[in-house]
């Protein structure tokens, strides 16, 4: 038997748990750009960037789960979850979640990646309290009914066939299955027609209970808002729904691993008769912690970033060989991409590779010029500034942030750190992963005497 002040005792030591706590991650200007945390009981986390100018409000919530979590058997169920999470809950039909924010000219839509996924929607300021009920309501109150199962498969099974028909974007699918394999990386966000097909609502409820309690749950909001406001109709939403019953629970850190990329001089061609050859040249880059990837950021940039890039002026302006050509980099928690990519004329694939692989391995010999450098960092500095623009690319950013790092950069620090990188430590980078053998992946049309070149490309 437990004696009376114990009892008060452990009372309060549960209302204590139970307190929400509120940082200031980063403090704006007059309340402009401030962002701030609260962590509520059960361990879901409410991040919010204030920006009062604007009569616009960005509410999503992200998920730490992605295609990376699925066994091979469940292949595409994060991004099967993704739509059927849309198709009713306990107190809204499909139709009543689609007309709420129709009817105020809102915009709801939903992604997933592979280490994580996001549901959001886009409302006018004084509808953000409604926007906050119908997406809190979509994450805790899915139904997952096996007739809905049954139908959204028919439109996953389109949108993989969709996918398909564009080479342009199916072609990066290959090449990630090129440099990871048969692995939760290398296999496709959407799955396949056959893992999509053996999916049982069963399955997936068991998926949906394991990764969607609230310590996997980072909640973002950016506009013109009220932090105290928004955490309060998170917190009513998800209380109603049951969702903070385990008082004091600690929310889960960023991603971790070791993960070590071995792949290299690998070519996969996957035949199709379609009007160009769509190749990916690439090599393992960095993870999205490592300290060099603001200086790959500007490397990337300056390699094939824009109009001004070596690649885009050798490869297009100066021979006219694709119409587009660009390089890009993907960081993950352990491990990374740099790719290349082109789309050209069948018959001009070969000088199209040799041009990239002579461009790649002259920058990891010699680096980039002082003035490359430069370019690039202010081609990098203004697209950061422009891209954050609007509500929903900051969300994104705090959001993103929060998950991923498990910390917030100013925008301003962002721009120092950028400025701050020096020729040498892109040289560096580029001496690191560019001096690499890299791998490749083609869709097109290619005869057997140009497929058994394509090797040449990786030699």
């Amino acid at each position: 038997m437990t004696s009376r002040g114990s009892e008060a005792t452990a009372r309060t030591s549960s209302e204590a748990r139970a307190v929400a706590r509120t940082q200031t991650l980063i403090k704006g200007q007059n309340g402009i750009g401030t962002v701030r945390k609260t962590t509520l009981p059960g361990g879901l986390r409410v991040v919010t960037e204030t920006l009062p100018s604007v009569r616009s409000a960005t509410f999503g919530i992200w998920a730490h789960v992605g295609s990376r979590d699925e066994t091979r058997a469940l292949n595409g169920a994060t991004h099967y979850l993704e739509h059927l999470l849309f198709k009713g809950t306990r107190q809204r039909s499909a139709l009543d979640i689609s007309a709420a924010i129709d009817a105020v000219g809102g915009e709801m839509n939903a992604f997933t990646a592979k280490e994580y996924t996001c549901y959001y929607a886009r409302v006018l300021d004084t509808d953000l309290p409604l926007a906050i009920d119908v997406v809190c309501d979509m994450l805790t109150g899915s139904l997952i009914l096996e007739e809905d199962v049954d139908v959204e498969r028919g439109a996953i099974l389109e949108e993989i066939a969709m996918t398909e028909d564009d080479p342009g974007d199916c072609v990066h699918d290959l090449f990630a299955h090129t440099m990871f394999g048969d692995t939760a990386l290398g296999r496709p966000v959407l799955g396949t027609v056959d893992t999509v097909n053996a999916l049982t609502a069963d399955r997936i409820r068991r998926f949906y209970r394991k990764h969607y309690d609230p310590t996997h749950l980072v909640v973002a909001c950016a506009g013109n808002i009220d932090h105290n406001k928004v955490v309060r109709q998170v917190r009513a939403a998800f209380e109603k729904a049951g969702a903070l019953d385990g008082a004091g629970t600690a929310p889960i850190g960023p991603r971790e691993g070791s993960r070590a990329i071995r792949t290299a001089g690998k070519v996969e061609l996957l035949a199709r008769k379609t009007e160009q050859a769509h190749v990916v040249l690439g090599l393992p880059g960095l993870a999205r912690t490592d300290d060099r990837r603001w200086a790959m950021g500007v490397l990337n940039t300056a390699l094939g970033g824009g109009m001004s890039s070596r690649l885009f002026q050798e490869v297009r302006e100066k021979r006219g060989l694709a119409y587009s050509v660009y390089s890009y980099t993907s960081g993950f928690a352990d491990c990374g991409l740099f790719g290349v990519y082109a789309g050209c004329r069948p018959s001009q694939v070969h000088d199209v590779l040799r041009i990239c692989r002579d461009e790649l391995d002259q920058v990891a010999a010699d680096g980039l010029s002082d003035d490359e450098i430069g370019r690039a960092i202010g081609q990098l500095q203004g697209s950061t500034v422009l891209g954050l623009e609007d509500t929903g690319a900051l969300m994104n950013r705090i959001g993103k942030s929060e998950l991923c790092w498990g910390e917030q950069m100013s925008v301003d620090d962002m721009l120092a750190r950028i400025a701050a990188v020096t020729p040498d430590e892109v040289r560096s980078v580029a001496r690191d992963i560019l001096g690499q053998r890299p791998s490749l992946s083609v869709i097109g049309p290619l005869k057997d005497k140009q497929a058994a070149r394509l090797h040449d490309a990786v030699a």
